[in-house]
């Protein structure tokens, strides 16, 4: 079992929501921080990692905290497992497409589809994250 990292920041609760379900998937293992909780000297700890961030203003991460510390630790991240995922209020989700690509550009594969959802997540949403969750946690 992978000791995973569920990693998110969340504005209106639905992005937490999200990574709660996924910590839960992931199981015993799993440890939910909240972006401001998680610095690059944590990453060694583990060997996959689930981060969760909505999209902001034009469709992009949020930038006061979870953007500067994705940028910090990307490099540390090729090789072990990562998933995304995230909630959107507009558009139609290409933020987490150019966050893909960016974790791409860092040599980062991702072990799973990643997962959004439009506002709060529903039945279905949070049932993508639980398996997102077990996927890195194999």
């Amino acid at each position: 079992m992978s000791k995973t990292a569920v990693i998110y920041w969340s504005g209106t609760g639905n992005t937490e929501a999200m990574a709660k379900a996924v910590q839960k998937g992931a199981g015993l293992g799993a440890q939910l921080f909240a972006v401001s909780d998680f610095d690059a000297s944590k990453v060694d700890a583990f060997d996959a990692f689930a981060l969760g961030c909505p999209a902001m203003g034009s469709e992009a991460l949020e930038d006061g905290e979870f953007e500067p510390l994705f940028n910090e630790i990307k490099g540390q991240l090729a090789g072990k497992k990562v998933g995304l995922f995230g909630s959107y209020g507009w558009g139609d989700g290409e933020w987490m497409r150019t966050w893909e690509d960016d974790c791409a550009d860092a040599g980062i594969t991702l072990a799973a589809e990643s997962v959004i959802c439009n506002d709060a997540p529903d039945d279905d949403a949070l049932e993508a994250c639980r398996s997102l969750g077990e996927t890195l946690a194999q």
